[in-house]
């Protein structure tokens, strides 16, 4: 479970209810309604998860190999980080790289796998120490041969506090990777929501050495989920949830080009008493930079993009992508023809949820979402994930019936 200080706050949940009370929220009116049959071309690719797995991510190399991690569940607690590549429509024999009672398993801090180079891999995931519930470190390790051997772990913070450090988000950076993490060890001997989440920084080196972590924001929102990608003409780009005095929990956005810098986030103006678990999303390609995330000013939940043509210098017009009702859990991609592709949650009628994905065009009209997924609007059916492979997006998801399964949907560009 997420620590009681990330719960919800009473505001995000009369919004919930009101959302599934009101026709007014149930699909925004600027909007046309989804596709309700499936894409034209989706199919779903035999998973290579077994039953009680879940916290899929996705990666794409530079040649355009894909990979996929997941974690399955063990009896008697903890879990396998388990990885597979994905050849034509099949997935390669799966690889246990991590497993354990102290891997820490949860819907919303899950494992992160990036693929900077050919046949190299970095994938970072949690292991719980002594001290606390929500005591847990970062592990990093690496392969170079495309997954079948991977390095011992390492961790990208040292100081060996038993608090909680997590919510990480990589991207290639020079000849190496950029690790960012929430790092909560301001709250040693202080009592639970006492202490400042921060935000931090390491780079690790093509051999595997690590460098010193760096404080990049003091004060963040506790759990939200991440975000990093590596832009040509602008360096690494990092989104996350910041947090002011006021609680005002917008958006931050940095951007390494030789030095830190932050940039213009939109500015939604949220004001949340606790963190709503829903973390940023950023993609890079075509010296595109596409943001995605989700907000509730105002007590109206919404999925929010941003776009930028400058390789990320700067961020063009925010428009609202979702249907009326959305969870979140946003995911995005820039696509080849440069449009962005948008996932996210929305609510359905009695509990149940469909992952949707709209097309976007900033300053064209708005397509109709396309379904590519329906699960159900629990913590357990996590967050999608989604990637460019050729002429297709693939979706990875949780199916969260009992037992939950991880799923991957393939969709033709062209269907939506």
């Amino acid at each position: 479970m997420i620590p009681a200080r990330a719960r919800r706050s009473a505001a995000v949940v009369r919004l919930i209810a009101l959302a599934l009370l009101s026709p007014s929220l149930a699909r925004a009116a600027d909007r046309p309604p989804p596709q309700e049959a499936p894409p034209r071309g989706l199919t779903e690719l035999p998973s290579p998860a077994l039953p009680g797995s879940g916290e899929p991510d996705l990666a794409v190399a530079p040649d355009g190999s894909v990979f996929m991690s997941w974690i399955e569940r063990r009896e008697g607690g903890g879990g396998r980080l388990r990885f597979a590549r994905l050849v034509g429509r099949q997935w390669a024999d799966s690889v246990t790289i991590a497993e354990g009672e102290s891997l820490f398993v949860n819907w919303a801090d899950f494992p992160r796998l990036l693929a900077p180079a050919k046949d190299r891999l970095v994938i970072a995931w949690m292991w719980k120490r002594p001290g606390g519930t929500y005591a847990y470190d970062v592990r990093i390790a690496s392969s170079k041969d495309g997954g079948r051997k991977w390095s011992a772990p390492q961790t990208p913070h040292r100081d060996g506090t038993a608090t909680e450090h997590g919510f990480v988000s990589m991207a290639p950076e020079r000849d190496g990777v950029r690790i960012v993490w929430l790092d909560g060890r301001g709250g040693v001997g202080k009592k639970e929501g006492e202490a400042e989440m921060t935000l931090r920084s390491a780079w690790l080196s093509q051999d595997g050495t690590l460098g010193a972590d760096e404080l990049l924001d003091a004060r963040v929102c506790d759990c939200c989920q991440t975000a990093a990608t590596r832009s040509a003409a602008a360096g690494t780009i990092v989104a996350f949830r910041d947090r002011d005095a006021d609680e005002i929990r917008d958006i931050g956005l940095l951007r390494n080009a030789g030095g830190w810098q932050r940039t213009a986030p939109p500015a939604d103006r949220w004001k949340i008493g606790g963190c709503p678990v829903n973390g940023p999303a950023l993609a890079a390609g075509n010296h595109m930079v596409a943001l995605a995330w989700f907000t509730a000013p105002g007590d109206t939940a919404q999925v929010r993009l941003a776009v930028s043509r400058d390789g990320g210098w700067g961020l063009e017009d925010v428009v609202r992508v979702d249907d009326g009702d959305p969870i979140g859990r946003t995911a995005v991609a820039v696509l080849p023809d440069g449009a962005v592709a948008v996932a996210w949650l929305e609510h359905e009628r009695n509990l149940q949820a469909t992952v949707r994905i709209r097309r976007v065009v900033i300053h064209e009209s708005t397509r109709a979402s396309v379904i590519a997924a329906r699960t159900t609007e629990s913590r357990s059916s996590g967050v999608p994930r989604l990637v460019v492979d050729g002429t297709r997006l693939l979706v990875a998801w949780t199916d969260d019936a009992k037992p939950a399964r991880v799923h991957v949907t393939a969709i033709p560009i062209a269907s939506l």
